[in-house]
């Protein structure tokens, strides 16, 4: 690439070192080079707008350039300053040919680029703005802190959203935090404040407001007779500033403090407010959906009557009774059956989720891309914490817009202090949940909530790696759905399930689940019970329904339901995260329980009221809801048909027999060979689904998953009744081949 001047002067032109063709464009010498410079058309003469959009208005607008013609077999970019180096390189990586820069005026660029781009108010750039970058530029360069390749990236994502170069150069590990601190201090002339092991006075540092320090990212720590000292991690605007002073009630001064810094004082300032709200907020907004109760007064006496009936029922005519019962629990079960393979035949062979494709992706603006807040549960995971942060970083997403909350509670020390170790950059953000019970995951999301800054949020686990453009596609879908919906849920599925046999069980049936019976779920507009992880949600929304309940330990189910009663909707989306699938059986047990125990939960908290249920949910939604929390209560049968069907088989014995008296017997035998039948069905139709062909022969073992399924679940049934709230913990990282 060659750099020309032609400004009305005709000086000779200037070679450009970025880049160099394979003949020289300008070839001869004296006279003869001069004569051809003065040829190069000029940037008013000779506008092609079709060219002129060769390059995306952000690069045009933060680099001063713009393409206009073609001369000699080059593409002529109009240049502000046609001897930088970065400048050359964006230019010459984005063009298709051959290209020169050609020096002109700034103002006859930014005439040429609003004429081919109309400017947006809200969009541009202030020349305020455009001085300070420039004067940071020149700081951080002129101290050799950055290097060309890091701020030609900076600059390069800067034209793109429009975010503060500091915050991007911060965000992607270029400077540190304190850099750019000691840049701005210098800048604004502000004085710097260290905040690490500062305790302010708790009635100074209260007298803002705490939803305004935490949008604000300021907090009082200081006050004379005079003036409050605020520290702030920016400086505040004009807005800001007026905000905070009627706030106050008196004049401030800004010291500027390192972000992430300020962000833990803030959250210890006011740790006593979050942790009275993530444990009581559901519970006082909306009491009779809270299962801090497990089993209501009125279904107490509900079950009571039912238990006293069936006793004397079995008293009067026992026989009679127990063929009831048998007769009661087959249809259940056969219920529960028809209506799973009615949804996965609803679903197989077709795409019922929202698809959002690459082109779509590719023309998002992402100067509109809203800040996105991830809060990510941990507790005792500190060896998985590096492989979290990089797949987090891969997510294609602006780091500037992403807040991302690494949840750890009080006492697990050893995560706490692997997360400080790391010194990660504020796009990152230490939340330490204080000790209390319940200790649970719903309670430690609903913590992270109330500090949540984005518009959009989603709950991943510390193992989860999600298709990189999920959020866009999560941002997409909410933009084009019905304003009712104010959940996306992504697909979930196993990164390690060829691991074992274990494995590959639990990846046919995420696989059926994921693939099928929730989309089906979804186009049927029934009540979805949200995965427990990646389901996306309008922030705003999800803090008017009390976040998450921190007393069920199947919040996410629970919380599906919740949203479907308000009158919202799901959406499920084509986007997969990868999780870990349980390879060790102990373990997988202690996760399985838990999941029946919070169905049966999820069942008993919005059964109190069926009459309101149902006007909320319509009758099909009523009884999706029951057919679907009733997979729990199969799963409790399982075992009490095997065994009176071993038994039989051994003893013959006619007590067994009587129990199923003709009819009944050939129902419940066809159900027996048809109901394991469509159970490996349904797994093998899931597999093929996502395309995990090999997996498709161990779904014809799926009988003796079914029984470890029951084990569980009878092991969370019990302890519904013994410790209802206890979280039995899941250890990751146990797949020593993807741990890395």
């Amino acid at each position: 690439m060659t750099t020309v001047s032609s400004g009305p002067s005709g000086a000779p032109p200037r070679g450009g070192s970025a880049a160099t063709d394979s003949r020289p464009p300008l070839a001869g010498s004296g006279a003869a080079t001069l004569a051809r410079a003065h040829q190069v058309p000029r940037l008013s003469q000779a506008l092609d707008p079709a060219l002129a959009r060769l390059l995306p208005e952000g690069i045009c607008r933060t680099f001063r350039v713009v393409p206009y013609a073609v001369f000699d077999g080059h593409l002529l970019v109009a240049a502000a300053d046609a001897d930088d180096t970065i400048t050359a390189h964006v230019v010459t990586e984005r063009a298709d040919r051959p290209v020169r820069l050609v020096k002109h005026t700034v103002n006859e660029i930014v005439a040429a680029i609003d004429t081919t781009y109309p400017p947006a108010e809200t969009e541009m750039e202030t020349a305020e703005s455009r001085r300070q970058r420039l004067q940071l530029t020149q700081l951080l360069t002129s101290a050799g802190l950055v290097t060309d390749e890091q701020l030609q990236r900076a600059m390069l994502e800067h034209s793109r959203t429009g975010d503060p170069l500091g915050d991007i150069l911060v965000a992607n590990e270029a400077i540190t935090e304190d850099v750019l601190v000691a840049a701005l201090s210098e800048m604004y002339q502000l004085q710097r404040v260290s905040l690490v092991d500062y305790e302010p006075e708790p009635e100074v540092a209260r007298r803002l407001p705490e939803r305004l320090a935490q949008t604000l990212q300021a907090l009082p720590v200081a006050e004379n007779d005079e003036v409050v000292l605020l520290a702030v991690a920016r400086p505040l605007t004009e807005e800001a500033t007026a905000d905070v002073e009627e706030a106050l009630g008196r004049p401030f001064r800004q010291l500027l403090a390192n972000r992430a810094d300020l962000d833990q004082l803030i959250q210890r300032v006011h740790s006593s407010h979050y942790a009275e709200v993530s444990t009581t907020g559901l519970l006082e907004l909306r009491p009779d959906e809270s299962a801090h109760v497990v089993i209501s007064g009125a279904q107490k006496a509900t079950f009571i009557f039912l238990l006293a009936v069936v006793t004397i029922c079995l008293v009067l005519w026992p026989m009679g009774t127990l063929i009831g019962l048998v007769t009661s629990c087959s249809a259940l079960y056969l219920a529960v059956t028809i209506y799973k393979f009615r949804l996965t035949l609803q679903a197989l062979g077709t795409h019922l989720e929202n698809e959002v494709t690459d082109d779509e992706i590719a023309a998002l603006d992402e100067r509109h891309l809203p800040v996105y807040t991830i809060l990510i549960p941990l507790y005792k995971e500190a060896g998985i914490v590096p492989r979290l942060v990089r797949d987090i970083n891969a997510l294609d997403y602006p780091r500037t817009r992403l807040d991302v909350k690494l949840l750890c509670e009080e006492d697990d020390d050893e995560t706490v202090a692997k997360i400080r170790e790391l010194d990660l950059p504020p796009h990152f953000s230490l939340v330490v949940v204080p000790d209390s019970q319940p200790k649970t995951k719903p309670k430690a999301c609903n913590y992270g909530l109330q500090l949540a800054r984005g518009t959009y949020c989603v709950i991943y686990d510390a193992e989860d790696r999600p298709d990189p453009d999920q959020l866009k596609k999560a941002v997409i879908t909410f933009e084009r759905v019905d304003h009712h919906v104010a959940c996306v849920q992504a697909k979930l599925n196993h990164f390690n399930q060829h691991q074992n046999l274990l494995t590959s069980w639990f990846a046919n049936e995420y696989s059926m689940h994921f693939e099928l019976v929730l989309p089906a779920m979804g186009a049927a507009d029934a009540p979805i019970p949200l995965g427990g992880t990646s389901n996306h949600f309008l922030t705003s929304t999800l803090r008017e329904l009390g976040g998450w309940d921190p007393f069920n330990v199947t919040e996410d189910a629970d919380l599906g339901i919740r949203l479907h009663r308000e009158g919202f909707r799901t959406a499920m989306i084509d986007s997969t995260t990868l999780e870990e699938a349980n390879s060790v059986l102990p373990n997988w047990i202690r996760q399985r329980s838990r999941w029946n125990k919070g169905y049966l939960q999820t069942w008993l908290v919005h059964m109190r009221h069926p009459l309101r249920l149902l006007s909320q949910t319509g009758l099909r939604g009523f009884i999706s809801f029951n057919l679907t929390m009733g997979s729990a209560f199969v799963l409790l049968l399982n075992p009490i048909f095997w065994t009176l069907t071993t038994l039989y088989l051994f003893t013959q014995w006619g007590f067994i027999e009587a129990l199923f008296p003709g009819l009944l017997f050939y129902a419940a035998s066809a159900l027996l060979f048809i109901g394991n039948f469509l159970f490996v069905y349904l797994n093998v139709a899931g597999s093929l689904q996502r395309g995990e062909f090999s997996l498709t022969r161990t779904a014809l073992l799926s009988p003796l998953y079914w029984g470890l399924m029951s084990w569980a679940a009878w092991k969370g049934f019990i302890q519904l009744f013994t410790n209802p709230f206890y979280w039995e913990k899941t250890e990751h990282g146990l797949d020593s081949g993807h741990s890395s």
